[in-house]
């Protein structure tokens, strides 16, 4: 396994969701080259103000980070903590079990898609029977699925596409845990 399995499904997601297509062109010997096509529109692009980072600050949360890959889990510790939050992370849902037996965690952010191992929809779902009220924002570089909306049945909040961005990760955060 290589890289971090973000690369072309982070594409592919980010086109399908703007209502777009992707073309492939492959020559043998000459490469291969990806053509991205999007709907136009006339509308006028928004001039909402930018938000302040104090908008989406820790007041001393703590968030358990549940991710497969390391480097994902890195990035998410790094904003987390930058914005004030208690951050710990595990790289399995069977992890993640273990840790909240032991510990509280105000959030969970979890990867959908782990491997080996349980996903975070049945991580979750195993949480849910010994904290009924945990709170949980579901995490995927892929495209919102059924297993997503699943989870979000159960209670879990929002779902945020990877890779993290400070302003995405913050504002999904804070909105869940004051929801």
């Amino acid at each position: 396994r290589s890289g971090t399995g973000l690369g072309m499904a982070v594409v592919w997601g980010a086109v399908k969701d703007h209502g777009g297509y992707i073309d492939m062109q492959s020559v043998e010997g000459e490469g291969t080259t990806f053509s991205l096509y999007f709907p136009t529109t006339q509308k006028k692009a928004s001039k909402e103000k930018p938000h302040s980072l104090e908008e989406f600050k820790g007041r001393g949360e703590t968030i358990l980070v549940v991710d497969d890959v390391k480097d994902q889990r890195e990035v998410a510790l790094t904003i987390l903590r930058e914005l004030g939050y208690s951050a710990s992370a595990v790289s399995s849902g069977e992890e993640a079990l273990e840790f909240i037996k032991g510990n509280k965690a105000d959030l969970l952010l979890l990867d959908m898609l782990m491997e080996p191992g349980i996903d975070g929809l049945d991580t979750y779902k195993k949480i849910l029977e010994f904290n009924p009220i945990q709170k949980a924002i579901i995490a995927s570089g892929y495209s919102e699925t059924a297993r997503v909306k699943e989870a979000q049945k159960y209670g879990a909040g929002h779902f945020l596409r990877k890779p993290y961005f400070l302003k995405d990760l913050g504002m999904t955060i804070r909105a869940e845990l004051d929801r």
